[in-house]
Formats: C-alpha cells, sequence, structure tokens
C-alpha cells in the first residue's frame, strides 16, 4: 500500500506575507528552512515576477513548483513550465470599465485591469495605489462590500467566466474551472494536503481548492501561518 505523504501548499498574500508586502526577515529564514524539510508548493494570484519580490528567489525555488496565476502560469526552479493565453473578452472588459465609473470609491490611481497568465486582476481603486490609498479602499470595501457585489453580478452576467474576491483590494476574473483547485491535478489523491489561505470564504480565491483538499487551513495573517506551522512540527506531522 502507498504511504500517504503529506504536502503542503500556500496562497503568498495575506498568508506568507502582508498584502503586496514582503516577507518578515525572521519567518523567511523559518520558511525557507521548512521548505527544505517538507514538500511545499505556492498557489497566488499574483505573477512570478511579484512573487520572486516579495518571498526572495531562494524561497521560490525551494518550493516544488510555484503555481501563479491562480494556476494559470506555472514555474519551476525559476523557469516556465506552462502558461495559458486566455484572453478577457471585450464585452466583460466594458462591463467592468463601467463599475469603475459607477463605484463611489473616491480614489483612481490607475493600472485597474492587469492582465496576467490566464486571468485578469481588476481593481476598483488601481494597482498604483500606496499603502494608504489600499488602506482606504479596505475600509470603504469592508463597510460597502463592494467587490463581493462586483464579483456576483459579473457571475450573473458572464457564463464561463468566474470572478473570485483576492488579496485585500482585487478581483480574480479567469475562465470557470482556472482557479486553484486546478493544481490538483498534480497531486495524487491520497496525499494529506494542508492549504494554508487567507481568502477561504465562499467568495474568496482560495475557497475552490480549500473545498477539495483534506486539510484547509484558513489564515489571518502570515504570523497565524507560523503559529500552524509549528504547531504541525510539535506533532510531528511537519519536519
Amino acid at each position: 500500500m502507498r504511504q500517504r505523504v503529506n504536502r503542503f501548499i500556500f496562497d503568498v498574500d495575506g498568508t506568507l506575507t502582508p498584502s503586496r508586502g514582503i516577507i518578515d526577515s525572521e519567518f523567511h529564514d523559518w520558511f525557507l528552512s521548512f521548505t527544505h524539510n517538507n514538500k511545499c508548493w505556492l498557489v497566488t494570484g499574483s505573477d512570478y515576477p511579484k512573487t520572486l519580490e516579495q518571498l526572495g528567489k531562494d524561497i521560490c525555488e525551494s518550493v516544488v513548483t510555484s503555481y501563479n496565476c491562480n494556476g494559470n502560469d506555472t514555474w519551476f526552479k525559476g523557469k516556465r513550465v506552462n502558461s495559458s493565453s486566455w484572453v478577457l473578452p471585450e464585452d466583460a472588459h466594458h462591463w467592468l470599465a463601467e463599475q469603475l465609473t459607477f463605484s463611489g470609491f473616491p480614489l483612481r490611481t490607475g493600472n485597474h485591469f492587469e492582465h496576467r497568465p490566464g486571468m485578469v486582476n481588476y481593481s476598483i481603486v488601481g494597482r498604483n495605489a500606496t499603502k494608504e490609498q489600499r488602506e482606504q479602499y479596505v475600509t470603504w470595501d469592508k463597510d460597502k462590500d463592494e467587490r463581493n457585489y462586483i464579483a456576483h453580478n459579473f457571475n450573473l452576467l458572464f457564463k464561463g467566466i468566474t470572478a473570485t474576491v483576492g488579496g485585500e483590494t482585487g478581483i480574480d476574473i479567469a475562465p470557470t474551472g482556472k482557479d486553484k483547485s486546478q493544481i490538483l491535478c498534480d497531486f495524487n489523491k491520497d496525499d494529506n494536503i494542508y492549504f494554508f489561505g487567507d481568502r477561504m470564504d465562499k467568495d474568496g480565491n482560495d475557497y475552490p481548492l480549500a473545498q477539495l483538499v483534506k486539510y484547509p487551513k484558513p489564515v489571518r495573517g502570515w504570523q497565524h501561518t507560523w503559529e500552524w506551522l509549528s504547531w504541525l512540527q510539535e506533532q510531528g506531522i511537519a519536519s
């Protein structure tokens, strides 16, 4: 009988790092050691250059695979091995552009559509926002629930494409089924998979994968991830 193997999959923003930020230096060294002693994977909505900026080359190349753009752009030891050429349809792009006009949030910083392999990250405040401007939008969105509202209506209007809330300010948009759960085709169904992510709520981009693994671990930030991993080591589940 095949021995079951513990495997560890990690979201990045809000799970290993502050959202859009760089990994804490002390946690970086600890987590790098963890990846050397355990089978680890990354799965994030961000593109590889951003993940490289956030985690560093050593972590990105010590994990088994970095699944970027929700698994639509795959990297192994710093080299791209697979990438989707999907493009957002014009009518969907036009509808999202209209939402920029309709939104009551007062700031627009530019780069509202970030086209990545196999997906688009859409943001009302824009990817050019400063940390303070992002925080303003986070507060706004918690009160208005704008991203969930936009994603819900988008999904009603456009069949074959799915919008999910990701990170603090964005919405991830990709062909239906081309979400984080697609990476499971590279795993054995008997493996014990521990998946750590900060958006496992129903509208979050970690949700599709979290529903399919044996041990989903919702976290409140990188510190919480560290606490979980330390506990797993104490229990002998992780090395």
